[in-house]
């Protein structure tokens, strides 16, 4: 059943009717207040462009259960929920959410007393959004999490409570213009209950910048968050993925992941924004083009906690103070570097587990606990600030280590290669030279095979600790 809607006043009467039907929507719509869609109603545009429903007071569209929203444009306050869930029903169906234009917050939370949620996002495009004003915030490793522009948020701690998400060409923001907070954002109530199970995830471009105050360190955001109780099949980013704020990671996951790929550029502007972060277990990831970072102790890539099985990344650059290439703390499969990683920085403040600490600007820091199981990169590895290490095993294990090019230090007092702390890596077949510093420096620590090794370095090239 159909329903022509031409009007605020005609919306009104349709939603009063007992009976669900498809509410089509024929021309701009100015609502001073939020709607709310009954349990079988849908809502469609004739036409996108030109049948538009606005907010200008309040939230927007309303869901409760086995609801659709189609073809539409939908404008509400930035810092106001565009699309959202209002219902306590055990079962909420199907929500249907298909080609629309989005100005505000798509949220899609669900509390106690709801147990099963089917989710289908299609061709969703939010212009603008401001997702940080929400008290619902995942927190784990010191920190919490903002909301993002488009939320799937199971909030029921119950273990047999799920949503299962099939999201689909989700575009955010736009370039020098993002959304606020974090971009994509789909979590569960924990570790042990409230799932999000998702088979398909699919993204556009996606701009995001959480506004944090620099030196907030309990406080983070991201461009794409995968959170703890979530559990998704496949990624794809087959557009751009950027932040520009303090705390901002590109890529962050505390859920699981079999496989993810982004296609295009990993990139963060702001202090502390790490290209890629994995505190989850991730069986497979692709990064087809570069990840760079230019703020402040904003690395490339970071293993804290969990596991990556296989990981193959483009290159890595980094810019800032601090801003390490890659860093392992946890152990990891077979991690790959096709085209060469650079850090351009020295010694500089970043967020480690919620608390600010100084490092240097490594381009590879395998710190106690971290083990690889093959580590190849088939360009260089190259530093250019002072005091930093180009290859740095600290405490770590590295059982294989291939490298095609040159590992190059290339800042004062700077090492090429660094193996203490008890840490073990082989150097067979490696050149290591540091212009203005040391090119390999061994203490208390363990060279596997040093066969083919050649050092040169400007103020020695081996030295070994003989303790």
């Amino acid at each position: 059943m159909k329903t022509k809607i031409n009007s605020l006043t005609d919306l009104m009467t349709a939603l009063n009717n007992n009976v669900p039907t498809n509410l089509e929507i024929q021309t701009s719509i100015l609502c001073p207040y939020s709607i709310v869609l009954p349990v079988g109603f849908s809502i469609t545009g004739t036409n996108k462009e030109t049948a538009i429903i606005s907010f200008n007071n309040s939230d927007g569209i309303g869901l409760t259960a086995n609801n659709e929203i189609t073809n539409l444009t939908i404008q509400a306050n930035p810092n106001n929920r565009a699309i959202y869930t209002l219902s306590n029903h055990e079962d909420l169906g199907v929500l249907s959410l298909q080609n629309l234009t989005i100005t505000g917050q798509v949220q899609i939370l669900t509390r106690a007393g709801t147990n099963k949620t089917k989710l289908i996002a299609d061709t969703i495009d939010i212009v603008a959004c401001d997702a940080r004003r929400y008290s619902e915030q995942p927190q784990k490793y010191g920190v919490n999490v903002y909301q993002g522009a488009f939320t799937v948020y199971n909030f029921n701690s119950a273990q047999d409570s799920v949503i299962n998400a099939t999201l689909t060409n989700i575009s955010l923001g736009r370039k020098g213009a993002p959304v606020i907070g974090s971009g994509l954002f789909i979590c569960g109530f924990g570790d042990n209950g409230g799932w999000v199970i998702a088979d398909t995830i699919t993204t556009g471009n996606i701009y995001s910048n959480g506004m944090l105050p620099y030196g907030q360190p309990d406080m983070i955001t991201a461009a794409v968050f995968i959170v703890n109780g979530v559990k998704v099949k496949n990624i794809t980013h087959k557009g751009e993925t950027t932040t520009y704020g303090v705390n901002d990671m590109v890529l962050d996951t505390w859920g699981e992941v079999k496989k993810w790929i982004a296609e295009k550029p990993i990139t963060s502007y702001g202090p502390s924004g790490i290209g890629f972060v994995n505190f989850g277990i991730v069986n497979e990831f692709e990064a087809k083009d570069k990840i760079e970072t230019f703020g402040l102790g904003a690395r490339g890539f970071n293993q804290y906690d969990g596991t990556i099985t296989k990981a193959t990344f483009h290159s890595i650059i980094t810019h800032g103070n601090g801003s390490i290439g890659m860093q392992f703390s946890k152990a990891v499969g077979n991690i790959e570097v096709k085209n060469g990683i650079v850090t351009n920085g020295s010694e500089g403040q970043s967020l480690v587990k919620g608390v600010l600490i100084k490092l240097p600007a490594d381009g590879i820091s395998v710190k106690p606990g971290g083990e690889i199981k093959q580590l190849t990169v088939s360009g260089s590895i190259t530093t250019y600030g002072n005091d930093v290490h180009s290859y740095n095993v600290e405490g770590g294990i590295v059982h294989e280590f291939h490298v095609k090019g040159d590992i190059i230090a290339n800042g004062k007092d700077s090492i090429a290669v660094t193996v203490s702390n008890k840490g073990e890596t082989p150097l067979a077949n490696i050149s290591a030279i540091s212009k203005k510093g040391i090119a390999v420096q061994i203490s208390n620590g363990k060279v596997t095979n040093r066969n083919g090794l050649v050092a040169t370095g400007e103020k020695g090239n081996i030295i070994e600790d003989k303790k």
